[in-house]
């Protein structure tokens, strides 16, 4: 499998930016695909929190539900799609620069297809995060920083 690997460096505190991004209600903010993000639980996020997540593909909406897997504040999170037909396996890193001030943000995406998946995966969601990932963090970027584009 071709793991889709992207990185952005951001003017904000590891802690911000990790904040922010493991912040389920965030998703559909800063990644183009994500139409909804709906947390199954009350609370912050810890390993084993669900989340269902809505994405467009194509012209077709499909829910997905994903879950953490380890989280280490200010530094990393991973997570794994439990159903859908398109089910990612996330890592991202969060890497302190200028003695913290600033953050590298590093995002590491693959895909398993179920069903219908199967198909999409190869034909249709790796082409479409390998173009759609850089500008979700250009994007994360500019929410994080307070800027527009």
């Amino acid at each position: 499998m071709a793991i889709i690997r992207e990185s952005i460096d951001v003017d904000r505190t590891p802690e911000d930016v990790y904040a922010y991004i493991t912040d389920p209600s965030h998703l559909p903010e800063w990644q183009l695909s994500a139409v909804k993000a709906e947390p199954l639980e009350e609370g912050p996020v810890h390993p084993g929190s669900r989340v269902k997540v809505t994405r467009r593909l194509g012209n077709r909406e499909f829910p997905m539900t994903v879950e953490f897997d380890d989280l280490v504040p200010a530094r990393s999170w991973d997570l794994h799609g439990v159903e859908g037909p398109v089910r990612p396996r996330t890592h991202g890193s969060i890497e302190p620069l200028d003695d913290g001030r600033r953050s590298r943000v590093t995002i590491e995406i693959d895909f398993e297809g179920h069903g219908l998946g199967k198909v999409l995966v190869p034909l249709v969601v790796r082409p479409q995060v390998r173009k759609e990932l850089p500008k979700d963090e250009a994007l994360l970027k500019q929410r994080l920083e307070g800027t527009t584009a």
